[in-house]
């Protein structure tokens, strides 16, 4: 067998070396035997080689005729069968591993193969382990981590299949295992006309992390503290940038569906950032829609999801996403901002786009961010067109679906209503007479109603008439959800609806009056829930009115907020209008403004629950903490019902809402101003009246 090596090498000196130099690199080598566990034949056939070797350079006329072959372009050593592999482990100890490996692989398979459970057998196979792990470290050397992986792994396979040296198998399998992140990086490095490589180690990285438990790896290694969580994070950062914002997008949302939270929220940034980039706005309603689900502890989600709303062109929204910001500095900072609060807003999008958005994907620039061509991009442009329209129709769509469910709601509670009474027996009743005796005793001067007024005005009476039987309704209703009374006594029943159709009598007897007051006034639909003291000229009217037009001023001392005493009248009526709720709110807003203005005390018990009244004042002592109080300017432009029970309502109101932060001694210190402001306003019905019991702004 013919090896390439030269005596130099073998015996470790260069051509120039003296006969004194190589009789000392003999000694040396005699003295330093491998004890990795070779047969004493094979090392005494090693020191044999290594005698003959020194024996030919230090003899003058031998060294010359050897140097004349090798200029002669005589390469390689001829080895006799039986020293094989002892000049295969002189080829390894002279530094080329990688030849010694391949050519001690060939050795092992037929027809080479050695007798098994010879001592040939035996060298050979640690000879090749041997090999293999000092090739895959000089590939290391060489930050060739995939070549090294490839000699590690035909080691592994070789002894597998010789089924010998269990405990060096680990040992490479571990050496394995280590050079995984190494492999992958050196993979993913590559040109990407490397499809092959690169479609390789994205695989390769994708095994790794699940193999772990996600990005936060849960799972424990098989290999003791081998890549921890720290080292793990400094590779995926090291990674990460050799990777398009394409491939991120669906190797993170894989691992979000696997459990992996740290997972979903890089999606969420890597949509964003194609969405920005790549001019499409859709992948920003699916970041926004991970994020939302996201549960990450510690996470302020607010901010964040406000940017995506600013840059869909929704600056309400995402001003309303900043105001409730968990962040109490950012909050601070919006509000001693010096400019518009919608340029801060701006430069926090710009400044988390650049450093957090749109660093580490491989086919991304990162560059400053231009928000001004993001908007005036025509594509852009058009989708926010479409989407308001989107958003437009549904609205529509969502009043006509609603008021159609009211008008057969309320048809079929008249008719089952009609019904009732009408199949009721009058020899049934307990009372001579039954129903109708008694109810034509009910005195109702019809003929002083004024007929050129209802003639005029048919919609107002209807209206009113509907009000008065939807309170009825409601009462009757209330009265047949006790199955236990009508148990106990059917006959309840009846009386219960004579005595409806008597106070309806009696309402009728009044309707009269009513009218004659909406004549006057002509303004049916003022019900004003605040009443003033007796002593007091002005009106609750004249007051908003006042607020609307100077919020930030103080008023005259005539017309003072702060030395008027109001009394919040109840909201007692069952099936109360949309503008018994809207005065509701209003006297809501109205004292709310004044006290956090610090014009006045807050007494809004009778139509605002304790929750409520204690979050306001909880927020009044961090503002006198602070030195601050607020002008408030609250007007609603918008009220929707979205869904009413016999104790539930809710309302969508749109608020043109204007907030000015003063400092004590007067100084302007901040202005919000957001137009339109959606809240959700939610009422609860307790103690025989409606009370405001929650809101919800920004939705």
């Amino acid at each position: 067998m013919e090896l390439p090596l030269d005596h130099f090498r073998l015996i470790g000196v260069s051509p120039s070396a003296t006969s004194e130099e190589i009789l000392r690199a003999f000694q040396l080598r005699l003295d330093k035997t491998p004890d990795e566990g070779f047969t004493y034949e094979v090392l005494t056939q090693r020191s044999e080689l290594l005698r003959l070797t020194a024996d030919l350079l230090t003899d003058p006329e031998n060294r010359r005729e050897y140097e004349n072959l090798l200029l002669n372009g005589k390469s390689g050593l001829d080895f006799s069968s039986n020293r094989e592999v002892a000049g295969l482990i002189l080829l390894w100890e002279s530094g080329s591993p990688k030849e010694a490996f391949k050519i001690t692989r060939k050795a092992l398979q037929p027809p080479q193969t050695p007798a098994l459970g010879s001592s040939r057998e035996a060298d050979l196979t640690l000879l090749a382990a041997l090999t293999a792990r000092d090739s895959a470290i000089q590939e290391q050397q060489l930050r060739s981590y995939s070549n090294a992986a490839d000699f590690l792994h035909e080691g592994i396979q070789l002894l597998q299949r010789m089924g010998k040296l269990g405990s060096i198998r680990k040992e490479l399998e571990e050496d394995l295992v280590a050079l995984l992140p190494y492999r992958i990086l050196d993979l993913l490095s590559r040109d990407l006309n490397d499809q092959g490589s690169h479609k390789k180690g994205l695989s390769m990285l994708e095994n790794l992390v699940i193999k772990r438990g996600g990005l936060e790896g849960n799972n424990k290694s098989e290999y003791k503290d081998y890549l921890n969580q720290q080292e793990f994070e400094a590779f995926f950062q090291q990674i990460k940038p050799f990777l398009t914002v394409q491939e991120q997008i669906d190797l993170f949302l894989e691992l979000q569906k696997r459990g992996s939270l740290e997972a979903g929220f890089l999606a969420f940034l890597s949509l964003t950032a194609i969405g920005f980039t790549r001019r499409k706005p859709e992948k920003l309603f699916e970041a926004r829609r991970i994020l939302k689900k996201l549960n990450l502890s510690g996470l302020d989600s607010m901010p964040l999801v406000g940017c995506l709303d600013l840059l869909l062109a929704d600056i309400d929204q995402a001003s309303a996403r900043f105001s409730s910001s968990s962040d109490e500095n950012l909050r601070d900072w919006l509000n001693n901002y010096p400019g518009n609060k919608l340029e801060a807003i701006c430069i926090f999008c710009k400044n988390w786009l650049e450093n957090d958005v749109l660093v580490g994907y491989r086919d991304i620039d990162s560059k400053e961010v231009d928000l001004d061509s993001w908007f005036e991009d025509r594509e852009i442009q058009e989708f926010i067109e479409k989407l308001e329209k989107k958003s437009n129709k549904i609205v529509i769509r969502s009043n006509l679906q609603n008021q159609q469910i009211e008008r057969e709601s309320s048809t079929k509670t008249t008719e089952d209503f009609d019904n009732l009474l009408g199949n009721i027996d009058e020899r049934s009743l307990p009372w001579p007479g039954g129903i109708k005796k008694d109810y034509k005793k009910v005195e109702i001067k019809e003929n002083e109603f004024n007929e050129e007024y209802f003639k005029k005005k048919p919609i107002e009476f209807y209206n009113f008439l509907i009000e008065k039987i939807a309170e009825l309704k409601f009462s009757f209703g209330e009265f047949l959800k006790d199955k236990d009374i009508i148990k106990r006594s059917p006959y309840l029943i009846y009386i219960y609806a004579f005595l409806i159709l008597f106070a309806f009598g009696i309402g009728i007897g009044f309707l009269r009056n009513n009218l004659k007051k909406s004549i006057q006034d002509d303004a049916v639909e003022d019900k004003p829930l605040i009443a003033l003291d007796k002593n007091q000229k002005i009106s609750e009217k004249d007051i908003i009115q006042e607020i609307k037009k100077n919020p930030s001023s103080k008023l005259n001392p005539e017309k003072s907020t702060s030395n008027i005493s109001y009394e919040f009248k109840e909201l007692n009526s069952p099936s109360p209008s949309l503008e018994d709720i809207r005065n509701l709110i209003n006297g809501w807003l109205l004292s709310k403004s004044n006290y956090l203005a610090g014009k006045s005390k807050i007494n809004l018990s009778k139509i605002v629950s304790k929750g409520l009244i204690d979050r306001t004042i909880e927020e009044r002592q961090n503002d006198i903490k602070k030195g601050i109080y607020k002008e408030i300017n609250s007007q609603i432009s918008k009220i929707d019902l979205e869904s009413q029970t016999s104790s539930r309502i809710v309302v969508l109101v749109d608020l043109n809402y204007l907030e000015r932060i003063v400092k004590n001694s007067g100084e302007f210190v901040n202005e919000t101003s957001l137009t339109p402001l959606k809240v959700k306003y939610i009422l609860g019905f307790s103690n025989k009246s409606w009370k405001l019991v929650d809101f919800v702004s920004g939705l």
